[in-house]
């Protein structure tokens, strides 16, 4: 961890400048990481505290997506993915809370974005969903995930494959995030997955 790393720039790579660089270029990453699993353990445990009471705003979950659109289309056309959003023109407002389901959407659009495979399309799209319920869903082309795997995906810290999901900077808590924010919804969180054709990640909202 960082102590080793601490020593090592004390001790031997004190007066080797290549040395030094590399070892705070990998100590940086590492603080960066422990920060993002500070901020998403912080995040988890507020969410959880309030899981109890429902959320009572009526958002508008169209506007909430383009803005997570906006947010990461620069981060899908790096990896030459193609971000597609088809909003239904009578999609009714959710009940819900505006910032935390921006976190929802934010997380499984930005979790698409690292797994489908490259110059692939995302398909983001929100429709009502029968009576006094609206559907968004956040398709993938990527490797699918395993029968075994979807009903442990989203325990904290569970991971698929997890030198794949560390290299691309998850912490491990993204979808026990969103299944939080979903219960405290009273909505639903639904996976498909085929291995080798893409996944497809759904969540039911009640509708104001």
């Amino acid at each position: 961890g960082l102590a080793g790393f601490i020593e090592t720039l004390r001790g031997p790579a004190r007066d080797d400048a290549a040395a030094r660089e590399r070892f705070l270029g990998i100590m940086a990453e590492q603080a960066d990481r422990m920060r993002r699993l500070v901020d998403d353990l912080l995040m988890l445990s507020r969410i959880e505290q309030h899981e109890h009471s429902r959320p009572a705003a009526a958002v508008d979950v169209g506007h909430v997506l383009r803005g997570v659109h906006d947010l990461l289309q620069l981060k899908a056309s790096s990896r030459k993915v193609t971000l597609e959003l088809a909003i239904d023109p009578d999609l009714p407002r959710a009940v819900g809370d505006h910032d935390e389901l921006t976190m929802v959407f934010q997380n499984l659009i930005d979790n698409a974005i690292k797994y489908t495979k490259p110059s692939t399309a995302v398909r983001v799209s929100a429709k009502p969903a029968g009576p006094g319920q609206l559907a968004v869903s956040v398709a993938d082309e990527g490797e699918g995930i395993a029968a075994v795997h979807l009903p442990r995906l989203t325990e904290r810290f569970y991971r698929v494959d997890t030198a794949r999901s560390r290299q691309l900077g998850g912490t491990g808590l993204g979808l026990a995030i969103v299944k939080h924010v979903v219960n405290r919804h009273r909505g639903r969180l639904d996976i498909q997955s085929t291995p080798g054709k893409g996944s497809v990640f759904s969540v039911l909202l009640p509708s104001a």
